[in-house]
């Protein structure tokens, strides 16, 4: 067997496929006009850059509704795209209820393979928390409250900052997170050397053992948060399930659900009117 009980590529590509007869095009342009509504509506700072390269850049949208010298909270969202496609650009839509309720929302930018090494990705992802937490103030954002989420590839990635050592490697607090917001992730890297992705990402055994969450130490004691769709491959929720139980076993607060009627991208609505993603991100900052 190549991984678990899957004996060839065309296995594990039809268990880890999140299109499952989607229209890619369509749903790309779909989110980049509503993106491009969102950045008109609200107050936004494009290609704020955290880090020399070009592609470590955020955009954010700033708090809406603040008291006079309120702070807002700040939550960063990774976006998904399998770690070698799509843009910050993309998912601005995902903003307008967290902004609406005074939260500062950063989409964070990162660079894709196999431009560069799949670990340059979680270098990235942690630069822009660094970045994020030092410059709070001048965002008038509260340092104390910052979370994060991220959507498949940046559920992954958002998973990765929770087995970071913030102290001993950054110098900020043991645990500079409210919380963590895993969306669809995939948290076992074991299948992909075996899968149409690996042409991109370029996996070795090393890079599966150092950014496979499932099997990293937790060094952020903070609430945790794991959904995925019921409308997905159940690869999705087992992968939920098993991270879950990683996490459980090390004292840490998991909550995991599956979200019947979702599929991997309709599962994304849940950030807007009041849905259960908001509404999960809000908690953290109570």
């Amino acid at each position: 067997m190549l991984y678990r009980d899957f004996a060839t590529q065309e296995a594990i590509d039809a268990a880890y496929d999140p299109m499952r007869g989607r229209d890619g095009a369509a749903l790309v342009a779909d989110w980049r006009a509503r993106s491009e509504a969102s950045r008109v509506r609200h107050r936004v700072s494009l290609d704020v850059p955290y880090g020399p390269s070009l592609a470590e850049r955020l955009d954010i949208y700033h708090a809406e509704g603040l008291r006079q010298g309120e702070r807002a909270p700040l939550h960063l969202f990774f976006h998904g795209g399998y770690w070698r496609s799509l843009d910050s650009h993309e998912f601005g839509f995902i903003v307008d209820d967290l902004v609406a309720s005074g939260i500062t929302v950063g989409v964070v930018n990162y660079a894709l393979c196999p431009t560069v090494r799949f670990g340059e990705l979680v270098r990235q992802a942690r630069a822009a928390l660094v970045w994020a937490w030092r410059h709070a103030d001048e965002l008038n954002c509260d340092p104390a409250e910052i979370s994060v989420s991220g959507h498949s590839a940046g559920g992954h990635l958002s998973a990765m900052l929770l087995a970071t050592d913030w102290a001993g490697e950054y110098g900020l607090s043991e645990s500079p997170l409210r919380g963590a917001l895993c969306i669809s992730g995939l948290y076992d890297l074991r299948p992909f050397p075996w899968s149409w992705l690996q042409p991109k990402l370029q996996l070795d055994g090393r890079d599966v053992a150092e950014f496979s969450p499932t099997f990293l130490l937790c060094r952020v004691p903070t609430r945790v948060s794991l959904i995925a769709g019921g409308e997905e491959s159940t690869e999705f929720a087992r992968q939920m399930e098993a991270y879950a139980t990683h996490l459980e076993r090390q004292g840490i607060g998991v909550e995991h659900a599956v979200l019947t009627g979702n599929d991997h991208f309709s599962i994304l609505e849940h950030y807007l009117d009041g849905g259960c993603l908001a509404e999960m991100i809000k908690r953290f900052h109570r």
